[in-house]
């Protein structure tokens, strides 16, 4: 599941990673994408590392 949502996550969700964006400017909005991101990608390597 979370390597599907991980998927849609790339295709909609902006990447601040690639406009440069300083964190420590980062509206609260902006942050919290960065950790929706974060945990659902967290959480697809982990599926696919207890694959192996």
């Amino acid at each position: 599941m979370f390597v599907i949502l991980s998927k849609i996550n790339k295709i909609f969700l902006p990447s601040f990673t690639k406009q440069r964006l300083d964190l420590a400017k980062a509206k609260k909005w902006q942050l919290a994408i960065i950790g929706w991101r974060y945990c659902v990608t967290t959480r697809a390597l982990d599926k696919k590392i207890s694959k192996l």
